[in-house]
């Protein structure tokens, strides 16, 4: 009887020791974490960059004497569209009817030394003398009448008005600016990376705060050749059409330049992983049962996805779901 109760014992304890090996067995199967994954492919994705810059007009021209004047009449104000030769601004004449009067008198005192010179009553001295004389009140009349009326070089609005009538001209502010708006422009300052690629005639869009949702087009018209050593930029001047007027210098704009199509992988944005106290992005990448922590260089988003620029390839599979558990080289269960 003893011994029939030993067996028992044994029996019993073997199977307990079975059926701890059986838990531990199935408690090492459910510690691998479970994870979604996703196959990952490629795209030609357009290389686009977006610059900050301030409308500017595609002519600027100053308006103002070369002497000090008084002001006797500004014809324009601000907003005023003008045209090329239009009489802006009147400034005081009695300065020039002065000379007017002083140059007919040279003239007659000019023509009575000629004639005495011919018939040998005046000295060739003092034929010249006379004749400098007239030349050069005759360059101040010119100079005087061109500053009387100041007119407009170009066509193009009033931006600034700097004086009123009456005021005395000094050699400061212009009186008026005038500036074409037909075309405008905008600087921006590209990377040197992007120097071949940019061209004269090159397109480029344009978005403007002021028309929220509507894009304007303009084309590169000047590449500056040379490249800033401290930004690693040069300078790119890009022409708008702006026949309807509707933009205007001091506007904010947005300048989105392509620069052509590369072939890159699109990641879903549930595959990066961020690193605490960092701002590097990752993604697990499966392959044969365990997972690698690769670091991933992004391009752009694309609704939900983001370009990858390296660090995954296509044909990839991914993790989208599953990441809190995970370490590089861990192995993991795949679920759908």
């Amino acid at each position: 009887m003893k011994y029939v109760k030993t067996l028992s014992f044994a029996a019993l304890a073997i199977l307990a020791i079975a059926c701890k090996n059986e838990d531990k067995a199935g408690a090492a199967q459910q510690t691998k974490p479970q994870v979604k994954i996703t196959k990952v492919t490629s795209e030609d994705i357009p290389q686009t960059e977006t610059y900050t810059a301030t409308v500017e007009s595609d002519v600027k021209n100053n308006i103002a004497p070369n002497t000090p004047y008084r002001i006797e009449k500004i014809y324009v104000d601000v907003g005023d569209n003008v045209r090329k030769g239009q009489v802006l601004v009147q400034l005081d004449a009695s300065n020039l009817q002065q000379l007017k009067l002083q140059v007919e008198n040279q003239k007659i005192e000019f023509n009575r030394t000629s004639q005495l010179y011919q018939v040998g009553g005046a000295s060739k001295a003092e034929y010249d003398n006379a004749k400098m004389q007239l030349d050069v009140l005759s360059t101040q009349l010119r100079q005087l009448m061109q500053n009387t009326q100041l007119v407009s070089p170009i066509s193009g609005v009033v931006t600034a008005r700097n004086y009123d009538d009456g005021d005395m001209y000094s050699n400061g502010q212009p009186v008026l600016t005038v500036e074409q708006t037909n075309s405008v422009k905008v600087m921006v300052n590209i990377s040197e990376v992007y120097y071949k690629q940019v061209v004269k005639g090159m397109p480029v869009d344009i978005q403007l705060d002021a028309y929220d949702g509507e894009t304007f087009y303009g084309k590169v018209t000047i590449v500056y050749p040379s490249v800033d050593q401290a930004t690693h930029t040069f300078p790119v001047e890009v022409t708008i059409n702006n026949s309807e007027q509707k933009v205007r210098p001091g506007m904010f704009a947005r300048a989105t330049v392509n620069f052509g199509d590369k072939n890159h992988v699109l990641v879903p944005d549930e595959a990066l992983v961020k690193q605490i106290g960092a701002g590097d992005r990752y993604v697990y990448v499966y392959k044969g049962g365990k997972v690698s922590y690769n670091k991933v260089e992004l391009g752009k988003h694309i609704g939900e996805k983001y370009e990858i620029l390296s660090g995954v390839n296509p044909g990839d599979d991914v993790v989208i779901a599953g990441q809190s558990r995970l370490a590089n080289g861990k192995e993991v269960e795949v679920v759908k």
